[in-house]
């Protein structure tokens, strides 16, 4: 069952070819040359140079926590850049990409569902994941439950309270209610009683207190808060876990100065990730280094479940 959701998605999609030639990027960007994400501008007088930058990392249940973990890495690309760098801590998925657009955030690790639609409306150029230091990377949607339930796999769920993220999360939504439209015919709202939390964090706290009857996570989430001894996770049963996705991906706005964009790439690629928070918070799941990557290539599989389930990313 683990590979069933990317082979039947792999079905419906077609080919990688079929998908780039649908997609396109709000009309204030351009793709000269073909790799799906935003051109930087030709145009010197469109760079923008900030003098300080806007670090943004995903929305989490508590974004406090997460200014301290990321606080070495920041003062790492302070000092590579030469500028100060603020931590800006959203709320929502929508909010981060609004603020890109908008030109508020420069920096940004966005969740695997949001990131097509960052690069389609909000510019963003992602260039990096997490990994381990054998250059593995990925996470797992899982389907969770707690233990003392009596749900054991899927096919229990139904009539149930199902906790999702949001609808732009891919390991929060999108993946697991294709998966269930194409294994059962199952729509929310009939066959199960959908639930948005807001974020993975409040998805397993809501199963692990029984707010919910399942969830529908990214379960790397799920083993950093047992690492961080928020839940215990011997009391979540996971029911279903998928083949791997791509985990957060880390850019840059496009319109950054190119000398800018470029210096904080290397500054990714360059952070000394030995004895630091950011260690201690993500290497109980294998995430040890930055490794490059594009688009194009490692978030296939998301476009494909996109195209799927009939998303089309409109930017207001």
């Amino acid at each position: 069952m683990k590979r069933l959701l990317v082979s039947v998605l792999a079905l419906a999609c077609g080919s990688t070819a079929a998908l780039a030639a649908d997609w396109t990027l709000d009309p204030r960007y351009t793709d000269a040359d073909g790799d799906l994400i935003a051109d930087i501008p030709t145009d010197p007088a469109q760079w923008v140079d900030p003098s300080v930058l806007i670090f943004a990392y995903t929305p989490v249940e508590d974004p406090a926590v997460y200014a301290e973990v990321w606080a070495e890495f920041i003062d790492h690309l302070s000092a590579a850049t030469g500028k100060p760098v603020q931590f800006f801590p959203v709320q929502s998925n929508a909010a981060q990409i609004e603020a890109m657009r908008a030109g508020r955030l420069h920096v940004a690790g966005f969740n695997t569902g949001s990131v097509p639609l960052a690069v389609t409306c909000a510019g963003f150029r992602p260039f990096a994941i997490m990994a381990a230091r054998d250059g593995s990377y990925g996470y797992r949607m899982a389907f969770i439950t707690h233990v003392a339930t009596d749900i054991e796999k899927l096919e229990d769920i139904k009539g149930r309270t199902l906790a999702f993220t949001a609808e732009t999360s891919n390991s929060g939504f999108k993946a697991p209610s294709a998966l269930l439209r194409e294994l059962f015919g199952w729509e929310p709202g009939v066959d199960y009683t959908p639930a948005f939390s807001g974020a993975h964090d409040n998805s397993v706290l809501g199963v692990y207190n029984r707010d919910y009857d399942a969830g529908a996570i990214a379960d790397e989430i799920m083993v950093r808060m047992g690492a961080r001894g928020v839940i215990d996770v011997g009391q979540i049963r996971t029911i279903y876990a998928s083949e791997p996705f791509p985990t957060t991906g880390y850019g840059v706005v496009h319109n950054l100065t190119p000398a800018l964009q470029e210096t904080i790439r290397e500054a990714f690629f360059s952070f000394d990730w030995e004895g630091t928070r950011l260690l201690k918070e993500f290497q109980p799941f294998r995430q040890e280094t930055f490794i490059p990557i594009t688009f194009e290539e490692q978030w296939k599989v998301v476009r494909d479940i996109d195209a799927a389930v009939g998303v089309r990313y409109t930017c207001n």
